[in-house]
């Protein structure tokens, strides 16, 4: 199914779906009040497409099934609709709402290439409320990493790092308590993966990319807490990695682990 649409592919018959947000804020909803492409619903990534955060499971830990369906419901989103998600900083947050549905079991889910500054129609004001939708979702549908899996699996396989490369090395950790990365990652920041307009890489750019990162057989991706490594696996889904896997609990709660070890440098 493809990853992106668009803006001159939207039309009245999808879901649209607002996820702007930022590490740190202030919340989207402002921004989505002062103006926002006409029919998209806001949806609020830190209260629906995660649950509670805590040092065990992370700051964005995956939500549990029956609030993210309740939340999708509230959307809009009907059996067979598709979905479309966009934000104002190159889908770096709406591709948590692209993989989380995906995850959920939505078939049809994309990301408007571009985002908000794709839109050359004019934008609507206020909030905006979509009659209930009667959407069913299941966990499960995309692989996953967990806490006990992830050392294994970055010997075995190609752990991909989607933070800022400071991060990565250890030269600064604006929220999590200890910097630095999981050893045996390969930082691979996310916002590489777009263009100067914020669209994505063609597929073939983002391919080659990969591959001289290593990604050669089974891929993995984390970030801080597991929004901006969604953004990472809709670059690899562009370029033929389809089953790339989330650690969903990223860097938040594996340095939240003090028995693990935590590596510095490139």
């Amino acid at each position: 199914m493809p990853v992106l649409i668009t803006a001159g592919e939207l039309h009245d018959d999808l879901a649209l779906l607002d996820v702007r947000w930022q590490l740190g804020g202030p919340p989207g909803i402002e921004d989505y009040r002062a103006g926002h492409i006409p029919g998209a619903v806001f949806v609020d990534l830190d209260t629906e497409l995660a649950g509670p955060p805590s040092a065990e499971r992370g700051r964005h830990p995956l939500p549990d099934i029956a609030d993210l369906q309740a939340a999708a419901r509230r959307w809009g989103v009907r059996t067979g609709q598709t979905v479309v998600a966009y934000d104002a900083t190159g889908n770096l947050a709406a591709a948590r709402a692209w993989w989380l549905l995906r995850w959920a079991g939505l078939e049809d889910v994309r990301l408007l290439d571009g985002g908000l500054a794709a839109w050359e129609g004019e934008l609507a004001a206020g909030d905006e409320h979509a009659a209930p939708g009667d959407v069913t979702l299941s966990p499960g549908h995309l692989p996953t990493i967990a806490l006990d899996e992830v050392a294994t699996f970055a010997q075995r396989a190609t752990l991909l790092d989607a933070r800022a490369a400071e991060r990565f090395r250890g030269e600064v950790e604006p929220v999590d308590p200890r910097a630095g990365h999981i050893p045996g990652a390969v930082s691979a920041p996310t916002t590489e993966n777009l263009a100067a307009d914020g669209r994505f890489l063609p597929a073939d750019t983002l391919r080659t990319r990969f591959e001289a990162l290593g990604a050669d057989g089974r891929v993995g991706v984390y970030c801080g807490s597991g929004v901006t490594a969604a953004h990472e696996l809709a670059a690899l889904a562009i370029a033929g990695y389809e089953d790339a896997a989330l650690y969903p609990g990223s860097f938040s709660q594996w340095s939240n682990q003090p028995e693990l070890p935590v590596a510095t440098g490139d």
